[in-house]
């Protein structure tokens, strides 16, 4: 006599599955990208001279109030990192559960490179700064941290599309190989737009906190 078995229940993990320990470490990816964008956007709308057509988000760590932007990067960065923790203890073992959080603490670590490099100043910002300028050693740092950061998280979402579809979560996957393209698309019109890029970065934030808690929760595979 044979017996046939689903397959699900044995690459379908939730959240029980994971220490207490590990959830407490991964919300630092839930909360990271929410408190960064709303610090931000506070910010912006209370800075004299910023104006977010026009200023990168980066910019508000100069000036006088600037410290307050830089303590952003740096809880961004000490958030990020517990969250790569968390995500590799609860997908150890499983597919996407070495590099899906290896690249998330790359992200982290480029928000402490952005606060050790600040951006320079343009664009009217801080309030009396030149329409345009040249760039300077730590100006450069400063974007390359970014880039470097943006390419990683937007990698993670490719590695992290494979732990979503071996639990069932087909749709969320297929979104995790979408957001990527839209992310660098935001960031290659920031040209053009200042608000594209912020658009972008803010999408890429949203979207790991998205999949962070959809991964924690182990809530029911998609019907698709």
């Amino acid at each position: 006599m044979t017996q046939t078995f689903s397959a699900r229940p044995l690459v379908a993990r939730t959240a029980s599955d994971s220490s207490p320990s590990a959830r407490r470490l991964l919300a630092g990816a839930v909360v990271a990208g929410p408190l960064f964008l709303v610090a931000g956007i506070v910010q912006g709308l209370t800075r004299e001279g910023y104006d977010f057509t026009r200023n990168a988000i980066s910019q508000l760590a100069l000036g006088g109030m600037g410290w307050i932007q830089t303590v952003n990067f740096l809880l961004a960065a000490a958030l990020l990192s517990s969250g790569a923790i968390g995500l590799r203890r609860m997908l150890r073992g499983e597919p996407g559960g070495t590099w899906g959080p290896v690249l998330i603490g790359v992200f982290g670590a480029s928000f402490l490179a952005a606060a050790a490099f600040p951006a320079d100043a343009g664009a009217g910002f801080p309030s009396g700064a030149p329409e345009t300028g040249t760039m300077s050693a730590h100006g450069a740092a400063h974007m390359a941290s970014g880039m470097v950061g943006y390419l990683a998280l937007c990698a993670a979402f490719l590695v992290l599309a494979r732990p979503l579809a071996a639990r069932g979560h087909r749709g969320w996957a297929r979104a995790s190989r979408v957001v990527p393209f839209v992310v660098l698309a935001g960031f290659m019109c920031s040209a053009v737009a200042v608000l594209a890029f912020t658009a972008g970065a803010g999408l890429g934030f949203c979207w790991l906190a998205a999949v962070v808690v959809r991964l924690r929760t182990g809530a029911t595979p998609d019907k698709l």
